[in-house]
């Protein structure tokens, strides 16, 4: 299937590839062959118009014909077969049975919604009227949602599939009954003109008006801002950096309508190694938490970054074996590929920066590579007293790197605890006899995360409905809301109390039959 280079603006295939950009193939650090068009002020002033054109007969369609509309989706994505998979893991680097099985999440989210939606998941909530109710009666009213409007979507850098095209916030968005601007990342756009291409004929198929969906490419930042501050533009979702997303949510704060904006910006993810665990399991815990933060080149927004345990005279023996384990894990790991140049480039400025600071020691490296874009695993260590003075120390670093955190005793964890930002999730790592010092933990953990887990490591997130992927910021820029699992869709609509109104007047999910 040739790749046109182009945006899909409401069902047409538009933009002037000239002067545009190429991707980049991950792993030989070479320029693909296709040429990508820049969006237009013009183009985007399209797509936002018939984008906010097909709301009113979307958002009207009946959740049956959305689940349909979803399902279709997934088909044709899954019909696309093996060249999906050949460019995704050309442009990201990332292993062909990673891809796929990033595909069957991505299908998995689709559907998901789409069974929602059958089963009356998201109907109302009625109160019924009380004529007899003393001093003044009851009326009726019944509890509704309604979709937002128009959703610019930004796609993810590290999950081509799941967190971008047609991924949870898209999925989402569509199913509240939302149209969806997409923002293609400028690091896998032919990925995302296969899987637009599959949206595309899903709404051909299911006779939907062509303006719910367009996919924007560029590098230009103007086209990033153009969506945000659009008027008609009536929700984001956005998975990046902490930099471009604070960018972005000053933008939309200076709007005349300021709008919600659900970012998720970065996580550290720390682990807690608590004390008879350690000294039962360091050999295991410190090869599993190198083997989860290895996933993907430390490329997940759950790799754990922060490993927190008590070195004091009673640990010492313990912590230098679960420190001589990881050593050895992370020496055997061999140079990895980054999604792009850019990431790389940071990446290796962090590690740079986090070796000049006095009291942090490079205590472990993975394989080197004179290769510019591959990035080597580092392991740092550090005391609790060094962590706290250095704020860096408290920063995401975007791939392979984590950092060991010694506490000299209980009350030094606490503190660690209380100096963290918000995370996506805290993993704490204790057997029954660590209980009481589990608890302490958990009981302030709980107020630092989106997901709190015991005895196992953070990377992967299951879709499900009591899923939490979010937390306080920066991990994402909406304390209340997730991006994965059916709660989801609740940030893409707002609620309306309807008020002893007839039922010719009232939404046909919300009238007595």
């Amino acid at each position: 299937m040739t790749l046109t280079g182009k945006n899909f603006i409401a069902g047409e295939w538009s933009g002037n590839t000239n002067n545009g950009f190429t991707a980049t193939n991950a792993s030989t650090n070479e320029a693909m062959t296709t040429t990508f068009a820049d969006a237009t002020e013009t183009e985007i002033e399209q797509a936002v118009t018939a984008a906010n054109s097909a709301f009113i007969s979307y958002s009207q369609l009946s959740s049956t014909k959305r689940a349909h509309f979803l399902r279709t989706v997934g088909e044709q994505i899954v019909a696309l077969g093996d060249e999906l998979v050949d460019i995704a893991s050309a442009e990201t680097g990332l292993p062909a049975m990673r891809i796929q099985g990033e595909r069957g999440r991505t299908v998995g989210q689709l559907n998901l919604f789409a069974d929602l939606l059958e089963s009356g998941e998201y109907q109302g909530v009625f109160d019924q009227a009380d004529n007899e109710r003393q001093p003044m009666p009851k009326p009726d009213t019944r509890l509704g949602y309604l979709p937002l409007g128009v959703v610019g979507v930004f796609a993810a850098s590290n999950f081509p599939l799941a967190f971008s095209t047609a991924g949870g916030d898209t999925a989402s968005a569509l199913a509240a009954g939302c149209p969806v601007i997409m923002k293609a990342h400028a690091a896998h756009p032919g990925t995302a003109e296969l899987v637009g291409r599959a949206i595309g004929k899903a709404i051909t198929l299911c006779g939907i008006n062509a303006g719910v969906f367009s996919l924007i490419q560029g590098k230009n930042y103007a086209i990033s801002s153009q969506i945000v501050t659009h008027p008609l533009v009536k929700a984001i979702g956005f998975t990046g950096s902490e930099r471009v997303g604070m960018i972005l949510q000053q933008q939309i704060n200076q709007r005349a309508e300021p709008i919600p904006f659900y970012g998720e910006l970065g996580s550290v993810n720390p682990q807690f190694i608590l004390t008879n665990k350690l000294k039962e399991d360091a050999e295991q815990i410190a090869q599993a938490l190198v083997a989860s933060l290895m996933m993907a080149q430390g490329q997940f927004c759950t790799s754990p970054g922060i490993w927190a345990v008590i070195d004091n005279k009673e640990s010492d023996s313990t912590v230098e074996c679960f420190i001589d384990t990881a050593i050895s894990a992370i020496e055997n790991t061999e140079a990895g590929v980054m999604l792009t140049s850019g990431i790389a480039a940071s990446y290796k400025a962090a590690v740079n920066e986090w070796q000049a600071i006095d009291g942090v020691t490079l205590v472990a490296q993975g394989q080197q590579s004179s290769t510019e874009h591959l990035c080597s695993a580092a392991l740092f260590s550090t005391s609790f007293a060094t962590f706290e003075k250095h704020t860096v120390l408290h920063e995401e670093v975007f791939g392979a790197s984590a950092l060991i955190v010694r506490c000299a005793d209980d009350d030094e964890m606490m503190q660690l605890v209380a100096s963290l930002k918000g995370n996506l999730t805290a993993s704490i790592h204790g057997l029954d006899s660590d209980l009481k010092q589990a608890q302490a933990v958990a009981q302030f953990l709980a107020h630092k995360v989106g997901r709190l887990i015991y005895n196992q490591m953070p990377t992967g997130v299951e879709v499900c409905a009591s899923m939490n992927h979010g937390g306080p910021f920066p991990a994402s820029t909406n304390i209340r809301s997730t991006s994965v699992g059916s709660e989801a869709i609740k940030r893409f609509q707002r609620p309306i109390c309807y008020q002893n109104m007839p039922q010719e007047l009232l939404p046909l999910i919300l009238r007595n039959t």
